[in-house]
């Protein structure tokens, strides 16, 4: 009778890998990469929404800024103090003769 022949021993519990595990390491390393790229882009995208919105929220508090200062202008105004002072308070605005301009006592 012949002997069947003989196989290499075991590698003491090494495995080999073989062309097929080389390649799914590959496309896993693939994926995995692809995955981390696409949660890159999606969160900058939404990061980039967010910044769109606070620019257009702030352009619309600038120009409810500018149309206060606007307001607080125009109730500074002379044209709006001589009344409500005459108004509210009784005073006058005062005669010509009765303004004192004072001089600056330091020297130039």
């Amino acid at each position: 009778m012949s002997k069947a022949p003989a196989r290499p021993p075991a590698s003491g519990g090494k495995t080999r890998f073989k062309g097929r595990h080389w390649v799914a390491l590959g496309l896993l390393v693939f994926l995995l990469s692809a995955l981390a790229v696409i949660r890159r882009q999606s969160a900058a995208l939404e990061a980039t929404r967010e910044l769109q919105q606070l620019h257009r929220t702030r352009s619309a508090l600038e120009v409810s800024k500018s149309g206060l200062v606007g307001d607080i202008d125009r109730a500074k105004s002379r044209a709006v103090l001589v009344p409500l002072a005459q108004q509210k308070l009784g005073l006058r605005l005062p005669q010509d003769s009765e303004i004192t301009i004072l001089q600056d006592p330091r020297p130039r």
